[in-house]
């Protein structure tokens, strides 16, 4: 569990508010067209990324600002790599031009309590009235294969309903919550962040940060 952050600073006005699998086809697009070898030509499974945090508008767009950051979590060796891969590269994300500059490496921060935008597994019964307990279930049986101790809940969003959240992959909807996860030890953590929940982390679900870290996402 030896890894560490880079993020990048976005150049750019805006994006699709549901933009996590057209960000990941572009990275690998990026990829796939280097011409230096030692770089990859896709993502490993062990690389994580995050969807990119803006101003959204209501309207399935969000406005990129200062604090909007591209970040990658890989392992320690590969740090180098990914930063000198990804640096200066420009991203066509469904017609949205964006630039990732200045990155900067972090090491991963322990919080007691961490949340994550969109968490999605495979559920049968997924317009079934039980799929909130379902879902959380799946979420505490990922704790416990992780051997992570924490309480899993799903958020309100600023309606007061659940934060139901949705992915676009190849034109089919994938559904999926909000999650908080609270009562975390500082290596529980880590770990969590690291290996995240459920599936389809190359398009920024399961992504787990520290609640104090504010962001404005769509």
């Amino acid at each position: 569990m030896n890894f560490l952050e880079i993020q990048f600073a976005v150049v750019g006005k805006t994006l699709p508010a549901d933009h996590g699998y057209a960000l990941y086809s572009a990275v690998k697009q990026s990829l796939q067209a280097a011409e230096e070898p030692a770089f990859p030509s896709d993502l490993p499974p062990e690389v994580r990324l995050s969807s990119i945090p803006g101003i959204p508008d209501r309207a399935g767009m969000i406005y990129l600002n200062r604090y909007s950051r591209f970040r990658l979590r890989c392992p320690s060796e590969q740090v180098q790599t990914w930063y000198r891969s990804l640096q200066n590269q420009v991203l066509d994300i469904r017609g949205h031009l964006i630039r990732l500059v200045r990155p900067r490496i972090t090491l991963p921060e322990p919080s007691e309590v961490l949340a994550a935008r969109l968490v999605t597994f495979k559920l049968n019964a997924i317009d079934h009235a039980d799929v909130p307990r379902y879902f959380l279930e799946s979420c505490q049986r990922g704790l416990k294969q992780l051997e992570i101790s924490g309480k899993a809940f799903i958020p309100s969003d600023t309606n007061g309903d659940l934060a139901r959240r949705s992915l676009q992959i190849k034109g089919k909807k994938v559904v999926g919550y909000s999650v908080v996860v609270e009562n975390l030890s500082a290596e529980d953590s880590l770990k969590l962040q690291w290996y995240g929940l459920g599936g389809r982390q190359h398009f920024g679900c399961g992504w787990f940060y520290p609640v104090k870290e504010d962001f404005d996402a769509a």
